[in-house]
């Protein structure tokens, strides 16, 4: 009885609790104002862009570079939503789970400044969350439907509760609201394969979508930004209202924030490349489909079934993007994984050699010959390129198969960040990064002396340690739902949304508007 009571006091008098709220939130606003108005908040992002002269440019005229085509195939219906829920039970986010030094940072630790010559944003831990993820299926519509977990049934939830945290230094979380303002007459370009994808899904979701959490993690979202000693104030009201609301049995209070709805302009015909609009800012960000960067000819299905060699062209460079290139004001370019599948190799239109070419009477040149020559033709045509803008090389990414891989039974189980030195990188990975690292560092030696501004994007350590963030087999809608001993189609290599690739937004950010 005396819950009940309590009930129907505090549901009485909650217009209030919510009034006092934004009081408080507002106060902390004015306080903020007054006393603590100094650059220690808001770097100065002037000096990192162009001046007003280039902002205030004409709007982009490459929006609609391409009428899109006539809709001959069905657009799918946005996926069913399915909310957050708490991390489970079995969920592990405990710091026993990882190394001893993978801890939440105390609030009086003393935090290095960020700048590029002591802090490595690459190198960190995954620290526990319990705000959860910016976003959700329910807030974004524009998640794929093989890397919506939430939708497709996945069960456990404890991989959407850690956030990265680099050694050391301090990485603000992504501010969509900042990001807009900056890149205002501003073209972004992901240029790849199906990670590019993967990417710009995950960095629209963020952008469509400020804050769609719970009152309180709303709430501490923005404490991030204030001072320590005005962050103790705050946190101990903001869970006591917490509190007080979720006895109201109104747990889930939405305060949702919206940045701007991110606007399809064009697609290809196979839906693979696509750009986006955001009128108010007059920003688009477009996803290039070129896994390869330089021209090939490929059969294979959205299942990965090839049924015949890919042709590459290691010395022709792909139009799909180059065409776009100069007219791009940041760009983030990656390849890397489909260098491992059979190929024919094509020099000065002559066939070279081949990889995993049986049968063909042609030379095995294995997949490095091919990866060292078409990655040097890129990263040469970019450090001569005379390109003002700012351009991204991000290394290929770790897939987490085990017993076996994609197109034999692999798969991926882990429900929990692995400790320190767990896992260990695969054999291939290693090659790839170490051919990647290798003709990039040749490259921005080059681009150094043209005045090329080109940065590298390596996630290696990020997405290592993360085993769990995979769909696995709820790359398919509720796989096990007919037969919960179906053999599915495991998806290590991708990653859900909601989940750890959101944190390469966090980095980019910074490098962008702060390096």
């Amino acid at each position: 009885m005396k819950l009940i009571w309590r009930l129907k006091s505090l549901n009485k008098y909650n217009n209030w609790i919510f009034k006092l709220a934004i009081a408080t939130l507002l106060l902390g606003f004015a306080f903020r104002l007054l006393f603590y108005q100094s650059s220690s908040f808001e770097p100065n992002i002037e000096t990192a862009f162009a001046d007003s002269t280039e902002l205030s440019k004409e709007p982009v005229s490459s929006v609609d570079i391409s009428k899109p085509p006539p809709v001959t195939v069905d657009i799918p219906k946005p996926p069913l939503a399915a909310d957050i829920p708490k991390p489970t039970s079995s969920a592990n986010t405990s710091k026993d789970s990882l190394s001893a030094d993978l801890q939440e940072p105390d609030d009086e630790t003393p935090q290095k400044e960020l700048n590029a010559g002591k802090c490595d944003l690459f190198t960190g831990d995954w620290i526990p969350n319990p705000s959860g993820p910016m976003y959700t299926n329910s807030t974004c519509s524009l998640i794929e439907g093989h890397q919506n977990c939430m939708r497709n049934g996945r069960t456990d939830s404890g991989y959407l509760f850690w956030r990265w945290n680099p050694r050391d230094c301090q990485l603000p979380p992504f501010n969509a609201q900042r990001f807009l303002e900056v890149m205002r007459n501003k073209r972004w370009a992901l240029i790849g394969d199906s990670i590019s994808r993967n990417h710009v899904q995950s960095l629209l979701c963020i952008l469509s979508t400020c804050c769609y959490i719970d009152f309180a993690n709303c709430m501490m979202h923005h404490l991030q930004s204030y001072p320590k000693n005005l962050m103790h104030i705050y946190k101990g009201l903001i869970m006591w209202l917490a509190s007080e609301i979720a006895v109201t049995n109104m747990i889930r209070h939405v305060s949702k924030v919206k940045v701007e709805q991110a606007v399809e302009v064009y697609h290809d015909e196979e839906y693979k490349s696509k750009r986006w609009h955001f009128p108010s800012y007059n920003f688009t960000i477009s996803n290039i489909w070129s896994p390869f960067l330089v021209k090939a000819a490929i059969f294979e299905d959205n299942d990965g079934v090839s049924t015949s060699e890919v042709q590459l062209q290691l010395d022709k460079l792909d139009t799909n993007w180059t065409n776009l290139y100069q007219g791009l004001d940041y760009m983030i370019i990656s390849t890397g994984k489909w260098f491992l599948k059979a190929a024919i190799y094509h020099e000065n239109d002559t066939v070279v050699g081949c990889h995993i070419c049986p049968g063909r009477n042609l030379t095995e040149k294995g997949f490095v010959f091919a990866y060292e020559k078409a990655l040097r033709y890129v990263m040469n045509f970019i450090a001569t390129s005379k390109h003002k803008g700012l351009i991204f090389f991000r290394t290929s990414t770790p897939d987490h198969f085990e017993n076996g891989e994609w197109h034999n039974g692999g798969n991926c189980t882990k429900t929990t960040p692995a400790k320190e030195g767990e896992i260990e990188l695969k054999d291939l990975n290693k090659i790839l990064r170490t051919v990647e690292l290798a003709e990039f560092e040749k490259a921005s030696a080059k681009a150094a002396e043209n005045g090329l501004n080109l940065k590298l994007l390596d996630f290696t350590n990020l997405l290592l340690s993360r085993p769990d963030g995979h769909p696995g087999p709820y790359r398919q809608f509720h796989p096990f739902a007919q037969d919960k001993n179906a053999k599915v189609q495991n998806d290590c290599l991708h990653w859900c949304l909601p989940g750890p690739i959101d944190y390469w937004n966090d980095v980019i950010m910074e490098m962008a508007i702060n390096g």
